[in-house]
């Protein structure tokens, strides 16, 4: 189960080459919501997490599921230290995901347990217009 769920975050996350890319207003939305949602999986509020994912994202792996690996993962990281955003990227296109406005950022992170560490989250943009997240991966 573990690995089918790193298989299915990760496969949210491989980028294919975009068409035409989000304003950058909505980048500054996506980096918003990024923070408030990696907020919640910091205070370990995993259920919360999934409860702000996108449509998508929770269709894709049920609510205890997601509790279940992101425990898993976290935990052993200890306390978030620090996250400093690499790299913002725009898509329309991302596989095996329907085609719509992504916003992929990656963070260079610390944490108590993990000196280094790479978190990619993903956001796509709903049709009410909200960011939320569409995939995550830590490494």
């Amino acid at each position: 189960m573990k690995r089918l769920t790193s298989f299915l975050l990760c496969a949210m996350l491989c980028l294919a080459a975009g068409s035409a890319l989000a304003a950058e207003g909505d980048e500054a939305a996506a980096e918003a919501a990024a923070g408030k949602w990696l907020a919640l999986c910091d205070a370990g509020k995993y259920p919360e997490s999934w409860r702000e994912a996108s449509a998508f994202f929770r269709g894709a792996i049920t609510e205890d599921a997601w509790t279940k690996a992101l425990t898993g993962i976290r935990t052993p990281l200890g306390p978030n230290k620090s996250r400093v955003r690499a790299s913002i990227i725009q898509a329309r296109q991302l596989p095996g995901a329907p085609d719509g406005a992504y916003v992929v950022l990656t963070y260079d992170s610390a944490f108590a347990n993990k000196a280094s560490a790479v978190e990619t989250v993903t956001f796509m943009q709903e049709k009410d217009g909200s960011w939320r997240v569409a995939g995550y991966f830590i490494k």
